[in-house]
Parts: C-alpha cells; sequence; structure tokens
C-alpha cells in the first residue's frame, strides 16, 4: 500500500531535555492510527514536528512521499490539521470562517465554494453553515475544524487531543466520524489522546510515554488478553 505518512528516526531536545528519542513509524493510506500517551509524553511536540513548527534535531518526516526538510511546500500541502487550540473566528458564520480559510490556500470563486460544500457534507455540517460560530457547541466547533482542515484535500489528517473538553457522546461521535474518514475515504489519520476509549481494537496504536515508543501495531495485538486500559498503564507506569 501507498504510505500516506513516515516519521524515522525523530529525536527533539528542549535544552539537555530529551522531548522524543528516536521515534518511528510508518501509516499506509487509509490507516487509522491512534498515537496514545499520558499527559506530558511528547504528542504536542511531535506534532509541532510534523506541522513543522519545530525542526527535530535527527530525523526525517516523508508526507505522501515527499520529504518535509526538502520538499516542506510540498509535504505540507498534503496534510490537514487540527490543533488542540481552537482557532475560529467566533463572530463569523462557519461558512465565512471556511472562505477565510480557503483564501489562505489560494482558493476562490466557484472551486472554493464546492470545496466547502464538500467539506461540510463529509462532517454533517452543511445544514449550519450560515450561522455564527459562537452559536454553535463544542462538537459542532470541533466538526467545523475538521471540515477545515479537509479542504484543500489532504491525504493526511492530525489531530491533536481533537475532543478535550467534550462530554462522552459528542467525544464517541467525532471519533466515529474520524473512523469513518478513514475507512471510505482513504484519509490517512493521525489522531493522538491519552483516552483509551477513543481507541478501537483494528486501530494502529502507537503508545508514546516519555519521548519514546512503547509500542507500535494493532491495537488488539498490543492488548492481548488484557484490557488496553491495563495494558497501557502498565507501559507508561500509570498503574504504579
Amino acid at each position: 500500500m501507498t504510505s500516506g505518512l513516515d516519521v524515522r528516526g525523530i529525536t527533539h531536545r528542549y535544552g539537555k531535555k530529551t522531548a522524543l528519542n528516536d521515534i518511528g513509524f510508518s501509516l499506509d493510506k487509509g490507516t487509522f492510527c491512534a498515537l496514545l500517551g499520558p499527559n506530558g509524553a511528547g504528542k504536542s511536540t511531535l506534532f509541532s514536528i510534523l506541522t513543522r513548527l519545530f525542526v527535530p534535531d535527527a530525523g526525517e518526516v516523508m508526507i505522501a512521499g515527499h520529504s518535509l526538510a526538502r520538499e516542506p511546500g510540498k509535504a505540507l500541502a498534503r496534510i490537514g490539521v487540527v490543533f488542540q487550540q481552537p482557532t475560529l473566528d467566533l463572530d463569523l458564520t462557519v461558512r465565512r470562517n471556511l472562505k477565510y480559510f480557503a483564501a489562505l490556500h489560494g482558493l476562490a470563486g466557484k472551486d472554493a465554494d464546492r470545496r466547502i460544500e464538500t467539506s461540510l457534507e463529509q462532517v454533517n455540517m452543511a445544514e449550519r453553515a450560515g450561522e455564527k460560530v459562537r452559536a454553535l457547541n463544542g462538537g459542532h466547533r470541533r466538526r467545523m475544524e475538521i471540515a477545515r482542515a479537509l479542504l484543500h484535500d489532504p491525504v493526511v489528517l492530525l489531530l491533536d487531543e481533537p475532543t478535550v473538553g467534550l462530554d462522552a457522546e459528542t467525544r464517541n461521535s467525532i471519533t466515529g466520524h474520524v473512523h469513518n474518514l478513514a475507512s471510505e475515504q482513504g484519509l490517512t489519520v493521525l489522531w493522538a489522546t491519552h483516552l483509551v476509549d477513543e481507541v478501537r481494537a483494528n486501530d494502529q496504536l502507537v503508545v508514546l510515554h516519555e519521548g519514546r515508543i512503547q509500542a507500535d501495531g494493532s491495537a488488539a495485538e498490543i492488548a492481548g488478553d488484557t484490557p488496553l486500559q491495563a495494558r497501557f498503564l502498565e507501559m507508561t507506569g500509570g498503574g504504579e
């Protein structure tokens, strides 16, 4: 299969502190991968590197066959990102927010309108297009941010703790929807979380703890005969 995302030997330090130590994994097209780790594991640092906010001390990232270091423009054009902190203009409508973001990608006119409608339909938000963002609940705002991340037809979707602050029902709905984007539309998804209940048995799972990968494989294989929550606590010292 065509690899959507390759992370090879990434190491990053803050002064004397090593935040990431020789991180590597590969995601094929259409894969939903949960990057599972406790707070402080290095998930957000890795996302900063994948989006080129940080340049790692060592290692390489390949996105849809493009090197993030050697071809940053081509690589970044193939990713959509939902950051942990919301970045929406609350006083604009859903559609106006998306039009603004489309313009940042050089999209305008009928092409931008078509992409906006398609993205909103992908996240079941088409009927809310004329509402101001301020009127939306947390779940609908998150769906809108996902729609925004899909506007430019990325092949890799990165989501950094996208359900923080949402209730269990809304978290489950959004998690399920993004799983469908991977399985039905072939998006490569990297979903960072510290919540085990957001991981499905057939997901690829990368467990990150103290800047090192503790496990990489299917969630079912990693859990084995033990509940995933218990296995996760074993690997991260949370059960001590």
